[in-house]
């Protein structure tokens, strides 16, 4: 899987920092994913819908590594932006 486009919409209302979509392959796309900034430090939210009472996730990496490879190119995307490192969770 290659991330070939990171786009970023900076909103800084916290704790939402950023509204962003991937492309993967050049070919699939996911919108709405968000940069939140916790407690505990910053994370990517996947795209969330809301049916009833209960929220689930509309896209999600299946294993820890998928996750982690792609907030690592959202976080080196976002943290080229905004100009200085931040703290994740």
């Amino acid at each position: 899987m290659e991330i070939t486009e990171i786009r970023i919409f900076l909103i800084d209302r916290d704790p939402l920092k950023a509204i962003l979509s991937i492309t993967i392959c050049d070919c699939f796309v996911i919108r709405d994913l968000k940069i939140i900034r916790g407690a505990k430090g910053h994370f990517v939210e996947m795209p969330t819908k809301w049916r009833k009472d209960q929220r689930f996730e509309m896209a999600s990496a299946f294993t820890a590594e998928a996750r982690k490879m792609l907030e690592d190119r959202i976080f080196a995307e976002y943290e080229k932006l905004i100009g200085e490192p931040v703290t994740r969770r």
